[in-house]
């Protein structure tokens, strides 16, 4: 089942190693099946150089296992629920990157101070609030990504204007159009966390960058008018 979307995963599962956003197991990547309502996530706690693409484990859109030989990712239910609410996700990382995780452990949004930034988040990316002590017990994970879908409505937010964020003493998640997509969105928020992090040490009163050159940098590669690369 899902034999070429389990294919995907495991090499976008792959590639987090690769870009050092993962130490020993800390991470996954997910893709959605939108039509079957079926997404495919990495198996719990196996080691990124034992994983093999028919270890993928597939699960529907109430976290529930619906083929594999292992168990999924302790975090699928953060992911089950993204998706079912953020309907053009195509695709979910999670990782404990250091840069990001320590934005994220500190509490802090990281706002926009330049063009890397602007290329690819509107704004800032948020920092949302710690779950209380009964999130946390009765259903840490499903409640984690209730957070996020609830947050980013409160924050009129589009998750695809601004494809990531930042759980509070926790760590971040990263979305896109498919699983490269998110891969490529999580690298993006630890260079751009790690680059946020050096300007605040050289420049402590330093200040968010113009909206005008916010605005031109994230729309000129996103929107009906945009024309950065050779699509347009």
């Amino acid at each position: 089942m899902l034999e070429e979307l389990k294919q995907k995963v495991y090499e976008a599962n792959m590639m987090l190693p690769e870009y050092k956003l993962v130490t020993f197991t800390w991470g996954n990547v997910s893709a959605v099946d939108r039509e079957k309502k079926l997404f495919v996530i990495k198996p719990s706690g196996v080691p990124y150089e034992d994983l093999k693409p028919e270890d993928m484990v597939v699960v529907d859109f109430d976290g529930k296992k619906v083929e594999g030989k292992m168990n999924p990712s302790s975090d699928t239910p953060s992911h089950a629920v993204m998706y079912k609410y953020f309907e053009a996700v195509g695709g979910i990382v999670h990782t404990h990157s250091s840069y990001a995780t320590s934005w994220a452990q500190s509490g802090r949004s990281i706002p926009c101070y330049g063009t890397t930034h602007a290329d690819y988040y509107y704004g800032e990316i948020p920092c949302l609030r710690v779950l209380t002590a009964e999130e946390i017990d009765e259903a840490y994970e499903l409640n984690t990504g209730k957070l996020i879908v609830n947050e980013f409505k409160r924050l009129n937010k589009d998750p695809m204007a601004v494809p990531a964020c930042l759980c509070k003493n926790h760590g971040p998640f990263a979305w896109g159009k498919d699983a490269v997509d998110a891969v490529h969105s999580a690298v993006v928020l630890e260079e751009v966390a790690k680059m946020a992090f050096r300007t605040e040490l050289i420049n402590p009163k330093v200040e968010p960058a113009p909206q005008v050159l916010q605005d031109k940098h994230y729309y000129r590669k996103h929107g009906a008018n945009a024309y950065y690369g050779q699509g347009h």
